[in-house]
């Protein structure tokens, strides 16, 4: 090294260049660990080591970062396909369950889901949201009630885990397990159901599993039912 290169000042170490994907991911990552309550362009930006008005370059502003992280994470959700109308049901309950299992790795889903409107759909809610739609139409739902049932499935799936996922992050923030927990708020389904299990030595996650899955059922059988009726 010269003498010149060793006097010469140092040049600052070039952050790596913003993009709206890299924005997006660093946004998902702050709502999982500390939700949506926290977000903000100016934290976020502090968190990538840029100002924040250099995000507004790639994103217009919050809500437009809300669309763009939910349709991130609905990446996550699969939703199969049925080759036939009696493959509908098992269909749709694997894609209620792997639904939740999206809500509770990003517990702040289901508390944006009412602020994307129709028309701002991004690219993968609108692929499942048709993949969800063509199991209806192959279990036999008529085109004007395909819609309202996926609908139906949807809600509550996200009304469900709204309760399951406040419950786990009360536990979070409180630093215990769910074997260890007791009083304070039980889970969204079976409460009861919940401290007895826990009294007699059951796996907590196992029974919130169950719960869901008794509560999807029964919706199911609903518009089992409904179809037919047709």
């Amino acid at each position: 090294m010269s003498a010149d290169e060793r006097t010469r000042p140092r040049r600052e170490q070039r952050q790596p260049a913003l993009s709206r994907a890299r924005i997006v991911a660093a946004a998902v990552r702050l709502l999982d660990a500390e939700g949506v309550e926290e977000l903000s362009m100016r934290k976020l930006g502090t968190g990538m080591g840029a100002a924040a008005t250099s995000l507004y370059r790639h994103v217009s502003g919050k809500d437009e970062l809300i669309g763009l992280v939910l349709d991130e994470v609905y990446g996550e959700w699969e939703v199969p396909g049925a080759a036939s109308a009696g493959e509908w049901r098992e269909a749709v309950s694997r894609s209620g369950h792997d639904l939740r299992a999206m809500a509770l790795r990003h517990p702040w889903v289901a508390s944006v889901i009412g602020r994307v409107g129709p028309g701002n759909l991004g690219p993968n809610l609108t692929r499942v949201s048709e993949r969800m739609l063509a199991l209806f139409r192959t279990g036999g739902f008529p085109a004007d009630e395909a819609d309202p049932a996926m609908r139906a499935v949807i809600s509550y799936v996200v009304g469900a885990t709204t309760g399951e996922a406040a419950h786990l992050s009360l536990l979070a923030r409180s630093g215990q397990g769910e074997r260890e927990w007791s009083g304070g708020p039980r889970p969204a389904a079976g409460g009861a159901r919940a401290e007895r299990a826990a009294q007699e030595g059951r796996d907590p996650r196992k029974l919130r599993e169950e719960n869901f899955d008794y509560g999807l059922q029964r919706v199911l059988d609903g518009l089992e039912t409904r179809l037919s009726r047709g």
